[in-house]
């Protein structure tokens, strides 16, 4: 099987538009010539990809997954013509970091501009699977976790931002009558919480008990916007860090840290056998200068 970028590029442009004319023209190519392709591509694979529906082109589950794939694939091509436009007298390239950057991240980011305005940065932000994947595939080369982290995938270094666990939750409710959760509080509640395995074994090792004995009305990955709604739509209490909040909180909503205190911090990781390209160890030096 040869398949070409072009024909990938084709096929996010029909994913992107959800119309082979309107990708057709946003591509500069002709409909024919385009709905040519993609049945090519779809031979390729002996499977469906799209779903040419009267009003919008949908995917089937071959074609999620190409989506992905291809998605993973152009990232990744073009990471390395980034990284390959470099030279030894002159760093250059891009570096992407996926996960949520802290301040201290940032921040060295900018010290590294500063010297070397040919290092670009892309920030991806996804779930906690996704970003992992695209790491183990090559496609970002670092990712802003809260720890703990599996350190025998990956070399990390421990960022100085830290936060405290607590809850969310209406400000009206019996328990925003307290200054903080304590562990026989959090069993009593519906919980909103982070699906990261990880996550939710260090609750469940703060309030001695299994995670299958707490009431989780819900999990989430990544979430858009402020988390306040869900405690409005009357869910659940919302489990979760304080730096993840807004600065303001709305008036019928109140944050109550845990007691005994847990506070957890964030990690830069990096896969062990991955290439780094000069660029991406310059930054790693100025980032171990700066947490020292």
């Amino acid at each position: 099987m040869i398949m070409e970028l072009r024909t990938l590029q084709y096929f996010l442009a029909v994913t992107k538009e959800e119309n082979i004319t309107r990708a057709a023209e946003s591509l500069h190519i002709s409909q024919p010539y385009l709905s040519k392709q993609l049945m090519e591509l779809e031979n390729e694979f002996g499977k469906q990809l799209l779903i040419r529906g009267k009003r919008k082109i949908t995917l089937t589950e071959d074609g999620i997954i190409l989506r992905k794939r291809a998605e993973e694939i152009l990232s990744l091509v073009e990471k390395t013509e980034y990284d390959l436009s470099s030279n030894n007298s002159q760093i250059g390239g891009e570096i992407i970091i996926g996960g949520n950057p802290t301040i201290t991240v940032l921040n060295t980011a900018a010290r590294l501009r500063s010297k070397y305005p040919d290092v670009h940065f892309q920030f991806y932000s996804s779930d906690a699977i996704d970003v992992l994947e695209r790491l183990e595939h090559g496609s970002i080369d670092f990712a802003v976790f809260l720890e703990p982290i599996d350190i025998s995938e990956y070399n990390y270094i421990s960022l100085p931002e830290s936060s405290r666990w607590g809850v969310l939750m209406p400000s009206d409710c019996k328990l925003a009558e307290n200054d903080f959760i304590e562990k026989k509080d959090i069993l009593k509640i519906p919980l909103i919480f982070h699906r990261r395995a990880g996550l939710q074994q260090l609750i469940s090792h703060w309030a001695d008990t299994d995670i299958k004995n707490f009431n989780i009305a819900a999990t989430y990955n990544v979430v858009n916007g402020s988390p306040t709604k869900f405690i409005k739509s009357g869910l659940g209490f919302y489990l979760t860090t304080e730096d993840l909040l807004p600065t303001i909180l709305e008036q019928d909503v109140c944050f109550r840290p845990l007691n005994p205190p847990l506070e957890i911090h964030y990690a830069l990781i990096w896969k062990r056998t991955a290439f780094q390209s000069k660029a991406a160890e310059i930054f790693l030096q100025k980032l171990k200068q700066s947490t020292a």
